[in-house]
């Protein structure tokens, strides 16, 4: 429980006093008319940092960011009109991704708003944003009074930070924000609810392991989520079940725990994708188990084997796949349960000899071999290695995203931030801006591509201005190259906007004139040298590394296929939905 701030304080001064007993440290914004008086209470709290950003859409990937790393809520600001709409992508990035962040965006005055739906617009800048934000937030409300502000804003947080995390949104007309706010007390606490009862589906489980030798655990963002990494750990172990990651679970197992497989999916490692098609029991955790884990192929997917599907949201059990036996609960609930009533695990000797010799036979960096140059694979082993005390890797959205998956080298509470659902290019930047926020004193490194940094590149003066401890490297192959992958597969190898008519800048020479010490790296050793030197730089450095513009990201499912089928050895047979 918290304080909530009392006496006659204007709305704007009650959020200013209120946030820091939300746990809220920090709150991003870019300033703008209808928020600048929120801004000034809010400078005033000593106990609040306002950071500035460049665009509405990296202050919410920055409070995306904050939140993920901090493991609390965080805030982002917004002025009316185009200032609250270019937040819809991160908002929307916050609901896919199950980040608990509260958005607030100004509005004009109460008597400037159109009324009745009468026309498209009253004040100047006025907008909707409430209906716009509705789809991809768990609440959206517009404060019509200040005088129950202090139940809105609390419930605000509860709903956020409640069940399974996500956005909210509360629109603040001006002339509301200098209203007084009636002094608001806290309910008295609710009782837990009971939860379900998981002991059937736990007795399930554990009689399929005990019957199982080839069994397989699927971890999906949820554990992270649930703050359930250490009771994963020692259920793997107890268990003796290895374990692959999808891309938002992909820092919670590390990569030297001895029951890590690797990342599965549409772009995951063949060894991984070989032990999901050939495990006979499958436990998934906190995955939605979305198309580009699954591939097309579903019944392939699914198989034979016996499934376990554990969510706190009932919608993404028996979904997308379905067969499953489920239990809908919070992961931490459900292992804390689990650990104290499954039977220690026989050891599975030749289940684990097996992977381990795919793992051998199919090495992640044999994948994409450039005929010279960069590999991006071994580069990301290279960052990996000369950055092995980062605080997070965080990657923008495109081939480097999926190269930075199969093979960067995670170590025990090294965090892993990109975009999932939303799958946004420009979240890299801001993100990792405020990951390093977060995580006072430590290194970050953003590993980017040139096509996704250029979407939030005004950034850098951020980076520059609070000169954070970044280290962000760009595989720049001079081109979209994710989607200029997918029109060599099936559009003729018509390359328009990703080749023909793209183009990006010298980023090493946009880093020097933000002031930010840059290197440009063509080969392997080039990029030794430029990480070595990137260690001696107290602020942000930036690397570009060339790699071959027609390089492709591989392994790739091989879509119409069976599951586990993967590019280049097996053509797919259908145009891929994602």
């Amino acid at each position: 429980m918290h304080e909530q701030p009392h006496g006659d304080n204007t709305l704007a001064q009650y959020l200013a006093q209120a946030l820091p007993g939300y746990g809220v440290t920090h709150v991003f914004e870019l300033v703008g008319g209808m928020i600048t008086v929120l801004l000034d209470a809010l400078h005033q709290n000593p106990a609040l940092r306002v950071i500035s950003m460049h665009h509405e859409q990296g202050a919410g990937f920055a409070a995306e960011g904050f939140a993920r790393m901090a493991r609390a809520p965080s805030v982002a600001l917004a002025t009316s009109g185009p200032g609250a709409t270019n937040l819809l992508t991160a908002i929307g990035s916050c609901y896919f991704d199950s980040v608990p962040a509260v958005f607030i965006t100004g509005q004009v005055n109460t008597f400037e708003m159109r009324k009745e739906g009468l026309g498209r617009q009253g004040g100047f800048q006025e907008t909707d944003i409430v209906s716009m934000a509705t789809p991809v937030t768990k609440w959206a409300t517009v404060v019509e009074s200040a005088t129950d502000f202090g139940e809105v804003l609390d419930r605000a947080f509860s709903i956020a930070t409640g069940d399974r995390p996500g956005p909210v949104l509360i629109d603040i007309p001006m002339n509301v924000q200098r209203e007084r706010v009636t002094p608001y007390l806290m309910p008295p606490a609710v009782a837990t609810p009971t939860p379900a009862d998981l002991s059937p589906f736990i007795e399930a489980l554990d009689a399929g392991l005990a019957q199982s030798s080839r069994p397989l655990a699927l971890i999906g963002g949820g554990v992270r989520i649930a703050g359930a990494t250490d009771k994963l750990l020692r259920a793997l172990e107890e268990w003796q079940v290895p374990a692959v990651v999808s891309l938002m679970g992909l820092d919670a197992v590390p990569c030297d725990n001895a029951w890590r497989v690797g990342f599965l999916g549409s772009y995951g490692n063949r060894w991984a994708n070989w032990a999901v098609s050939q495990a006979d029991l499958l436990l998934v955790l906190g995955s939605r188990l979305d198309i580009r884990q699954t591939g097309s192929d579903i019944a392939g997917f699914v198989g034979d084997r016996r499934m376990f599907h554990v969510d706190v949201d009932a919608s993404e059990l028996n979904s997308h796949v379905v067969g499953a036996t489920i239990a809908c609960a919070d992961a931490e609930v459900f292992l804390s349960e689990a650990l104290a009533r499954i039977a220690q695990g026989r050891p599975r000797s030749q289940w684990l000899a097996d992977i381990r010799h795919h793992r051998q036979q199919w090495p992640h960096d044999a994948e994409n071999v450039p005929a010279d140059g960069i590999n991006p694979n071994h580069a990301i082993v290279q960052i990996s290695e000369a950055i092995g005390d980062a605080a997070a890797f965080v990657t923008d959205v495109g081939q480097h995203q999926m190269w930075a998956a199969q093979s960067v080298y995670l170590r025990q509470g090294q965090r892993f931030l990109t975009s999932g659902g939303m799958g946004s290019m420009g979240f890299g930047l801001p993100a990792a801006i405020w990951a390093a926020l977060a995580a006072p004193g430590r290194t970050v490194c953003l590993i980017a591509g040139d096509g996704g940094f250029q979407c939030n590149i005004q950034e850098l003066q951020t980076a520059v201005r609070l000169q954070l401890p970044l280290r962000i490297v760009i595989l720049d192959n001079g081109a979209h190259g994710m989607v200029r992958q997918f029109q060599q597969s099936y559009l003729g190898q018509r390359y328009h906007s990703t080749v023909w008519g793209y183009s990006a800048p010298d980023f090493a020479a946009v880093a020097d004139s933000y002031g930010i010490a840059s290197w440009t790296a063509g080969t392997h050793d080039d990029l030794h040298t430029a990480l070595s030197l990137a260690e001696e730089v107290s602020g942000p450095s930036l690397i570009r590394v060339v790699i071959e513009q027609g390089l492709n990201a591989y392994p790739k499912m091989a879509f119409g296929q069976p599951f586990g089928s993967m590019e280049p050895n097996v053509a797919p047979l259908e145009m891929e939905g994602t």
